[in-house]
């Protein structure tokens, strides 16, 4: 299958792209820079120049390819316009490959998120059949809006695209992560000389290596059905104070709790302070039976133990 796509040089898109290649596919990825050419040449995929504005170039590409992988965000309209500029330009993206895609029943599939804001109400961990909630004018500022990234994929299946969604959690843990969650949190250590964690910490956050991660895209790809949605989670709700403590311990500094109001949380966590609240128990276990997947990857608090984030104290 000749695969097209975007995010090659984030922190999952190589992981992708190897995985791709190794299981016989050839990949074409969109690359902003010679830079990021040259990184992708280098992993063995061809470089197409270009850049997510370009929706027309997105349109050809897709139509030239048996599959998209889609993981790439317009991150450059965040000091502008937050994640609700990114959303409305993803949407956009969306169409473009489904005009691409119509009536093909060639495969797309696009990274969504485990984080959007409701799911902690569900009182039950959440399932790939819990639908995106609805996003608008109330969750403006919010992960919630790009729900209607994946409502437009998911809606793709309606035109002949057979569209999928991996809902990706909070943290993407591997050994070149050198700017998600996990490496914010733990600068917030060193900055403040303690690792915090909200309230009791009993609130709960999915993960998943970033190779476990990339296989699912792939399988995702090959066999996965028109309109689902994937959860690309291998450890299932790991309590915030357990991921602190962990931190703490690889730092030699404290975990401590932060209380859980409007003055203390953004003193210690900033912006990240209504992330780290969350509660986000969630399984996978339709999209292990459904597609063959199975991490076998170190998880989150191994990887945090055996020296990834912290080879040396």
């Amino acid at each position: 299958m000749h695969v097209f796509v975007t995010g090659g040089t984030g922190h999952i898109g190589p992981y992708i792209i190897s995985d791709l290649i190794a299981a016989g596919h050839e990949v074409t990825a969109l690359a902003r820079s010679d830079k990021a050419a040259s990184e992708l040449s280098a992993l063995g995929a061809k470089a197409r120049r270009g850049d997510l504005e370009d929706l027309d170039g997105l349109r050809a590409a897709a139509a030239e390819a048996d599959g998209v992988i889609h993981v790439a965000h317009r991150q450059d309209l965040l000091p502008s316009g937050g994640i609700d500029a990114v959303a409305a330009a993803e949407v956009q993206i969306m169409f473009a490959y489904g005009d691409a895609l119509a009536g093909t029943d060639k495969p797309l599939v696009v990274s969504g998120s485990i984080g959007s804001p409701g799911w902690d109400k569900l009182g039950r961990p959440a399932t790939e059949e819990d639908p995106a909630l609805p996003s608008g004018d109330a969750y403006k500022g919010t992960l919630r809006v790009r729900n209607i990234v994946e409502t437009t994929v998911i809606g793709l299946a309606e035109r002949g695209v057979r569209s999928s969604v991996v809902r990706i959690p909070t943290i993407v843990h591997s050994t070149t992560d050198g700017a998600g969650f996990f490496p914010l949190l733990s600068g917030l250590a060193k900055e403040k000389g303690v690792m915090g964690y909200p309230g009791d910490g009993m609130n709960v956050w999915p993960a998943i290596h970033a190779q476990d991660l990339a296989t699912l895209f792939r399988l995702a790809l090959e066999k996965g059905p028109a309109g689902k949605s994937w959860h690309g989670i291998a450890d299932e709700g790991i309590p915030f104070r357990q991921i602190a403590e962990a931190i703490g311990s690889r730092l030699g500094l404290p975990a401590v709790s932060i209380p859980a109001d409007v003055l203390m949380l953004p003193g210690y966590f900033g912006f990240l302070a209504n992330l780290v609240t969350l509660d986000l128990p969630a399984t996978s276990h339709i999209t292990r039976q459904a597609l063959g997947w199975q991490p076998t990857q170190a998880g989150l608090l191994e990887d945090i133990d055996n020296g990834t984030y912290f080879p040396t104290n």
